[in-house]
Formats: C-alpha cells, sequence, structure tokens
C-alpha cells in the first residue's frame, strides 16, 4: 500500500549523450541543491548509460550528495524502455518525493513514461521550482494558456513529485574539486527492446545555438518590418552576439521561427540581452528573464519589459540601436 511519508529526498535525472553531462542536468543539481537544504534531505542524482561511472565525480562537485550509477553496455543508447525500468526501480527502491528531468527530447519522453508507470503527476516544461514547507510539497510554476499567466501547480497525494524543467532557467553551481559524496553501483535487468538504435548523425550547424549566445540582440514588433532586422545584426556581428526574436515578430513572418526566445521558442540566460522594440508579454519574459544584464528599447515607457529591464531606454529603437552599434564600434578600434 502507497505511504507517501516513506518518500524522502530530491533527485535528479542526470542526461548524458557520448559522455558528456547535458548543461541542464547541471543546472537541476543546482536547483535541486536549493530544494534539498529547504527540506533538509539529501540530493541525490540517477546516472544510467554505458560507461558513465567517471561522470559521478562530476555530478557530486556539481552538488549531489549520492550518484546511484546503472551503468551497462545495453544502456549505451537511450531507449524508453530500458531507461524507464532503470529509472522506476530506483524510485522504487529509495523513495525519493521529488524527481526532476530536464525539458530535452529525452527528459519529456522519459518522464512521462516514469510518471505513467509509477502513476504520478508529472509538471512539464517548469520554469521555477520552490517549496510549500507547510505541505511539504514542490510548488513547480510553468506558463499557461499560451504564456499569458503563470501557474503553480502541486502534487499532493502522489510521490514522488516530478517536474521537468526547461533548460537555460535555472542556475549551475559553480564545481566545488573538494565536495564529497557517495556514489553507488546499482543493477537493473535486461529488458526486450521493441526499438534498436541504429547510428547517430550529429548535424553541425554553421552559427552557434542561440541557447548558448553570451551576448543576444533580439527584435519585436516594434522593429516595424522583416527589413530593419538588419540593423540588429549588424549590432550583434559587432557585440560577437547572435539575433533573435519575439513571438510577434515571428508570427508576422519577418524572422524564422528559430529565432523565438519565449513559451513557445526558446529560453536564454546570456549575459547581455537587447530586447528591441518588445513589449515584455509574460510569453516573452519567461524565456529571458534570466539573462544577467537586460537592455529593453521602447517608445512606450509603460511598457512591461522595463519592468525586468537592467538599463531601460524610452525612444525609437529604429534610431537608438544604430547610435549604439555605432558607439560600440568606436569603442572597439
Amino acid at each position: 500500500m502507497f505511504d507517501i511519508k516513506e518518500y524522502s529526498g530530491v533527485a535528479v535525472f542526470i542526461e548524458q549523450f557520448q559522455g558528456k553531462i547535458a548543461l541542464v542536468s547541471l543546472e537541476l543539481l543546482g536547483a535541486g541543491r536549493i530544494l534539498a537544504d529547504k527540506l533538509k534531505v539529501p540530493l541525490a542524482a540517477f546516472l544510467i548509460g554505458s560507461q558513465v561511472s567517471d561522470l559521478a565525480a562530476e555530478i557530486i562537485q556539481s552538488g549531489a550528495d549520492i550518484v546511484y550509477v546503472v551503468d551497462k553496455s545495453t544502456l549505451k543508447d537511450y531507449r524508453t524502455a530500458s531507461y524507464r525500468q532503470a529509472v522506476e526501480k530506483l524510485v522504487l527502491k529509495y523513495k525519493p518525493e521529488i524527481l526532476l528531468l530536464g525539458a530535452t527530447t529525452m527528459g519529456r519522453d522519459l518522464g512521462g513514461a516514469v510518471a505513467t508507470s509509477l502513476g504520478t503527476g508529472l509538471t512539464a516544461d517548469c520554469t521555477e521550482l520552490d517549496i510549500d514547507e507547510a505541505a511539504r510539497a514542490l510548488k513547480q510554476t510553468r506558463p499557461a494558456f499560451g504564456g499569458n499567466i503563470m501557474a503553480t501547480i502541486m502534487t499532493k497525494r502522489n510521490r514522488p513529485q516530478m517536474a521537468t524543467v526547461r533548460p537555460r532557467v535555472m542556475a549551475a553551481r559553480p564545481k566545488d574539486p573538494a565536495r564529497q559524496g557517495k556514489i553507488i553501483q546499482e543493477e537493473v535487468l535486461d529488458i526486450d527492446e521493441k526499438v534498436k538504435v541504429l547510428d547517430f548523425i550529429c548535424q553541425i550547424k554553421s552559427e552557434a545555438p542561440i541557447e548558448d549566445a553570451e551576448i543576444i540582440v533580439s527584435g519585436g514588433r516594434g522593429m516595424g518590418g522583416a527589413k530593419n532586422f538588419s540593423l540588429l545584426k549588424e549590432l550583434a556581428d559587432i557585440l560577437g552576439g547572435v539575433v533573435a526574436s519575439s513571438r510577434k515578430a515571428v508570427d508576422a513572418g519577418w524572422v524564422p521561427a528559430s529565432w523565438q526566445i519565449g513559451q513557445t521558442g526558446k529560453t536564454v540566460r546570456p549575459k547581455i540581452y537587447f530586447a528591441c522594440g518588445i513589449s515584455g508579454a509574460v510569453q516573452h519574459l519567461v524565456g529571458m528573464q534570466g539573462s544577467d544584464v537586460i537592455i529593453a528599447i521602447n517608445q512606450d515607457k509603460e511598457a512591461p519589459i522595463f519592468k525586468v529591464a537592467t538599463y531601460p531606454i524610452v525612444g525609437d529603437v529604429l534610431q537608438v540601436v544604430p547610435l549604439l552599434t555605432k558607439l560600440f564600434r568606436e569603442r572597439q578600434s
């Protein structure tokens, strides 16, 4: 019989590919550390794959107290059934009250499969996590209704409380080489997989992904048209950054969907984010409010974007951006 009181602790599923830990997993270790400290419980990590045991030390350095390792040659490639079985076994054996996964292709697929198998709730694409200390419940916040509101969801009757978290919304902890923890090897039985991975083909992109850029120059409806995005490209090139956009610019057909920042686009955490002609709807803020420095340019002094801006500039974006480009070019020369 299910007893909610038997469950304690926070666990993070560690996503890795070809021996490299996904950045979102390191971010979740940072978030999980905060949650575990609030609950006064250990932070565990589930590391699954083939020849992955050497990654356990890095995981401990990043905040985990315990790393449960399932290292088998049959787990070299991700497949839903075998990874679901491994995670489910660890959950049933160690009973964490919270289980976090990245909202990636793998995490979304695995999270849904594990939650269904365990009969518990799963909140997808979270942008904020916290603890309701009175209920000892995980507060899982995500955008809803197209990003127009933020909904906070709690799983009060089932365990573990599961959430997938979007990449780049949490901060990874600096690695501490002196940090100590436990590494426990676990075994799982092989299962008859219905899917066989034949090969992986990696596509090399000519430009760095927007999610990894340290400087982003983003444009919205205030840019007035597709041709004016050339002004943003010029500024981005001077600063060594990339160009992005709001949903409204994509919907207008001015820029490709791959540039979109926001709830239905990408989440970013650059060092500097230029919001050019972007009003600052909740849908967009969700994707960029974790930026270190936000420079907002808008003619409307009441624009919501100014509430999160580090440096608000009230003015015509088509005049201000060329002036900034000229200024930065002069400084560089």
